[in-house]
């Protein structure tokens, strides 16, 4: 199965793996909130972002097992790659241990750093437990799996298990606040979900690998860039994190549940945008470890143009649509006010900013640069803490979020000369020319909203308005991607093309 092949299975799993996270992320608040109020939603969301911490005791070992494959598998060195999968097994066992202590050890303080008349402190305590539970079987059952099914390019079989995953959780714990059960016995129940996920991973992995042998001499010195692989995993877990941790610290369960709704319309877009990039950071490390330094510059310049164009559209038209979804979404809720515009308005931006360096970031990750860039994601994640822990107390949930597009907008400037430089060889000027007219279709797309205000009653109206409001942006985008960056964006529109099926598509036919 050819990179392409593969590429066009990676985005239809995780296209069904996000509409359903999308639909679940829809429902699943509503209930929260309509069943147990903004207080336990806040709180379960706390609960889940310190959890989320906790992966990073994981230190790198899946980043740099996934890089330390990609050779292997381009060669078809089976030996090899039992021999790292079976290094990586021994240290996420290790690793499991570790997690499940500090999940019991939050299972005793967390009651006690901000207490609720909304749950009991035993009640609190088993919540977290069942938050974490998944986490724990994860580390000891299927995260070997996922490390080679990553790097073979095949993350469609994690996407399909995950979707299943979720479709299960969600209606356990859906199907209990219906019948009356209390939040702590849904969450108990819905533990049963991680099972369907195990089975599914396990079964094919053992299908697709049948001579991966688990007591062959672990390859230790493949996780030799473990370490240097937590300081990225650090950032990323930061930037999802820290936001809801520093709330809880500084403002307020009911200002995490504000956040969080908030956060729900980002991450279902960020969701939509990871169709498009599943699989792609293994086929360019593929592309990497062969040495195909031109196809390399090529295929990146497309995907950069192709990418930054999508990011416009979306977020242009979440700008504009933001607050009159959220106005329609937390009708009836009076218990935390959500109808404040700023941090929507925050939250788009920075949503923004996050996604426009990802090109770059995912070819750090490919090419396995972790060490040469730990000051400059130290420095990343700083900006945020200080910045948020400072403006939080002052501003509430907008100071938070200012922390976050300062520390977003150093590392856009950072990686716009460090990934040419150590990777591609191009120019930071074709960025930063694509960074220019991405910003000149966003401001052109709302344009127009600042004459005219998107009135929606309902959610038929809201999706209406969505609709042409889509279209004017994606008019908008492609004409200025046409004028600015004409050939780099054809060729991406015939790549495209031709992996839908049409492969003779823009080619040169002979003479007859």
């Amino acid at each position: 199965m050819n990179r392409s092949k593969k590429f066009m299975y990676n985005t239809i799993a995780s296209a069904f793996q996000q509409l359903a996270l999308f639909a679940v992320g829809l429902v699943m608040p509503r209930i929260i909130l309509q069943y147990y109020g903004s207080v336990v939603n806040g709180l379960t969301s706390s609960i889940q972002q310190f959890i989320n911490n906790f992966y990073l005791v994981e230190a790198g070992v899946g980043a740099s097992a996934i890089f330390a494959l990609y050779k292997p598998i381009a060669q078809e060195d089976h030996k090899k790659i039992s021999s790292i999968v079976t290094a990586a097994q021994k240290f996420y066992i290790q690793t499991g241990y570790i997690f499940t202590a500090l999940v019991v050890a939050l299972a005793f303080l967390f009651p006690f750093i901000r207490p609720t008349e909304a749950l009991s402190k035993l009640d609190i305590g088993i919540l977290v437990l069942a938050i974490g539970a998944p986490g724990s079987l994860n580390f000891f059952a299927i995260s070997k799996y996922q490390a080679i099914l990553t790097a073979d390019q095949r993350s469609y079989v994690i996407s399909i298990a995950q979707m299943v995953g979720t479709i299960i959780n969600a209606a356990v714990i859906i199907g209990m606040a219906y019948a009356g059960f209390s939040v702590v016995a849904g969450r108990t129940v819905a533990i049963l979900a991680i099972i369907a996920r195990m089975i599914i991973m396990t079964v094919y992995s053992k299908r697709r690998y049948p001579y991966l042998d688990f007591h062959a001499r672990p390859d230790k010195s493949a996780m030799n860039q473990r370490w240097d692989a937590l300081y990225y995993q650090i950032l990323g877990s930061i930037q999802i994190a820290m936001p809801t941790i520093l709330a809880t610290i500084f403002i307020s369960y009911e200002a995490v549940s504000v956040y969080t709704i908030f956060y729900m319309v980002i991450g279902g877009i960020n969701g939509i945008l990871g169709i498009y990039t599943s699989g792609l950071s293994a086929s360019f490390g593929d592309i990497i470890a062969r040495g195909e330094k031109k196809t390399l510059q090529k295929t990146y310049q497309e995907f950069e143009c192709s990418y930054y164009t999508i990011i416009t559209v979306i977020y242009a038209v979440a700008l504009v649509l933001i607050m009159p979804f959220i106005k329609i979404y937390t009708r009836g809720v009076t218990d935390a006010n959500y109808n404040v515009p700023i941090v929507g308005y925050l939250m788009v931006i920075n949503g923004f900013l996050y996604n426009l360096k990802t090109p770059q970031s995912m070819l750090l990750i490919s090419a396995g640069l972790y060490k040469p860039t730990r000051v400059q994601t130290t420095i990343q994640a700083s900006i945020l803490v200080v910045a948020g822990a400072a403006l939080a107390p002052v501003m509430g949930l907008p100071g938070i979020l200012i922390g976050c597009i300062l520390s977003n907008l150093y590392r856009c400037i950072d990686l716009l000369f460090f990934i040419p430089k150590h990777v591609t060889g191009l120019s930071p000027a074709l960025t930063l020319k694509r960074w220019g007219y991405s910003l000149l279709s966003f401001l052109l797309i709302l344009l127009p909203f600042f004459f005219v205000t998107v009135e929606a009653p309902g959610y038929m109206s809201w999706i209406v308005s969505a609709v042409w409001a889509t279209i004017y942006a994606v008019a908008v985008a492609l004409l200025v991607g046409y004028i600015c960056d004409r050939q780099v964006m054809a060729d991406a529109v015939v790549r495209m093309i031709r992996m839908i099926g049409f492969k003779n598509f823009g080619k040169k036919k002979g003479p007859a």
